[in-house]
């Protein structure tokens, strides 16, 4: 792929009219355009351009059999993109759009065949981070948006880890600070007869079944076998360079693991909760954060696979702490398993 200038263009308390401008622009002229989320920050396309979607999956290195999020601004754009919407899907958009929820519907024709990797479902979401919405609402397109990092990477929440992956391969970055929630939203598959969450996200299995008043399914095992419905499932994601092990939740068991790989000569950095640093002896140490707020941890957990990597060459492993998977948590352990080495 052809280098070029990767602009970044700075949205200053989210009032900067040009940078959402120039963005939108961008986009519309077929460029890619790299900008921040309430999850973490997209790699927009038109997703209405099969030749500028294909951008996406050269400057990621994505495999192209893993399909793609179209991000709308608008409710009013959504029934352009699928042929029909359940009860279910208006009870699930009335109340959690705008913000971390992708639904999985039947198709129109006018989505082309490289954002749903030929199946015959669409994955759309409309996002709540302000910055977003602007850029949505003045380029007036559904945007094709994946995470803008080098594909298998962690995610990037801050717009220098987009410029460490793709600058060069991009024509801008709307720079917009730290996103919320650091991991990518929820995906629910509503096209067959009964939902299921194809990636847990920031909206919880428990928020949607309170919200709809039935239980939800989750993927069989043999999901990704095939072309999956969903990012996220398929490949091994998230990954730092570094090699990356999961530990237990107590101090007792990562210090236990800890040793276990000093003993054998490794340099080993900790990533853990605040309260189990003091405990923990290693060579290197991570904060994830605070252990009753996993709101805040999953804020923390692709900004921590990117601080061991900076360690490097001082560190070969890093040992991270696990969580109960509830609530934020299954969302957190999913993303750490993706990313793990097994």
């Amino acid at each position: 792929m052809s280098s070029q200038h990767t602009k970044i263009l700075n949205v200053n308390n989210f009032d900067d009219a040009n940078s959402v401008k120039e963005a939108a622009k961008l986009l519309k002229n077929g460029e890619l355009v790299a900008f921040p989320t309430e999850t973490v920050y997209g790699l927009g396309a038109n997703g209405l351009s099969t030749e500028a979607v294909m951008n996406i999956f050269t400057a990621k290195g994505r495999p192209s059999d893993n399909p793609l999020i179209l991000h709308i601004g608008e409710l009013e754009q959504l029934d352009a993109l699928v042929s029909e919407r359940s009860e279910l899907a208006n009870q699930l958009i009335e109340s959690f759009w705008p913000g971390a929820l992708t639904l999985v519907m039947k198709r129109s024709q006018l989505v082309p065949d490289i954002v749903t990797a030929k199946l015959d479902t669409v994955a759309i979401r409309m996002p709540s981070h302000p910055v977003a919405r602007r850029i949505l609402k003045e380029v007036q397109l559904p945007i094709a948006a994946p995470s803008a990092n080098r594909s298998g990477r962690p995610s990037p929440t801050l717009a220098e880890h987009v410029m460490n992956d793709l600058n060069g391969r991009i024509a801008a970055v709307v720079d917009g600070g730290a996103c919320g929630y650091g991991l990518e939203s929820t995906v629910v598959d509503l096209s067959g007869d009964v939902p299921v969450i194809l990636r847990p996200g920031g909206v919880t299995e428990e928020m949607i079944e309170d919200a709809v008043g039935t239980s939800v399914m989750r993927p069989t095992a043999n999901t990704a076998e095939h072309t999956p419905k969903s990012p996220g499932m398929k490949y091994r994601h998230y990954a730092p360079d570094t090699a990356l092990i999961i530990g237990g939740k107590q101090a007792n068991e990562l210090q236990e693991l800890i040793d276990q790989y000093r003993n054998k000569g490794k340099r080993v950095a900790a990533a853990v909760t605040a309260d189990l640093q003091k405990e923990i002896q290693a060579d290197h140490h991570l904060n994830l954060g605070e252990k009753d707020r996993l709101d805040r941890v999953s804020q923390r957990v692709y900004q921590v696979l990117r601080e061991v990597d900076a360690l490097q060459p001082n560190v070969d492993v890093c040992i991270i702490q696990s969580f109960e998977e509830k609530g934020i948590g299954r969302a957190i352990m999913n993303r750490l398993n993706k990313a793990a080495n097994v």
